[in-house]
């Protein structure tokens, strides 16, 4: 395990705004407010959502597409720096009409309604190209 010890710094609370992407809104506020490092918490609904899983033997991402009003029960995630620019990797579980849910890495989705709590931190965090799982983590 790696791992660093960070200071909290700032805390927001933000709506997202309707028709909008939702990561790409999160990446947009972090640029906006100068944040290279936090993590957030949101809740709301979205339609049209794209969700990614990662095919760990082939170590590539499937794309799996939900054209459908969905609530977003839960979605969790951090924003570092990857390539230079901010990075918000987000996780969701999302709900349909039934009860049932679809869950996994958030590429976009259409915000209806959003609801954001956004802690950042004072360390910088990036992200580095890691051989092992050919994934983008954080250096640290």
């Amino acid at each position: 395990m790696h791992y660093r010890e960070v200071e909290g710094d700032r805390e927001f609370v933000a709506r997202l705004s309707h028709g909008e992407d939702w990561r790409g809104q999160i990446e947009s506020f972090a640029a906006d407010e100068g944040v290279e490092s936090a993590f957030f918490f949101g809740l709301g609904a979205v339609s049209d959502a794209e969700l990614f899983f990662y095919d760990q033997d082939r170590q590539e991402y499937e794309s799996v597409t939900f054209p459908e009003p969905l609530e977003m029960a839960a979605c969790v995630g951090n924003v570092s720096t990857l390539d230079g620019a901010p990075f918000a990797h987000t996780h969701a579980v999302l709900s349909r009409a039934d009860g049932s849910t679809v869950a996994g890495h958030l590429n976009s989705a259409t915000t209806f309604a959003g609801e954001l709590y956004v802690r950042t931190f004072e360390t910088d965090l990036v992200r580095e190209h890691d051989a092992t799982t050919d994934l983008d983590l954080w250096e640290l």
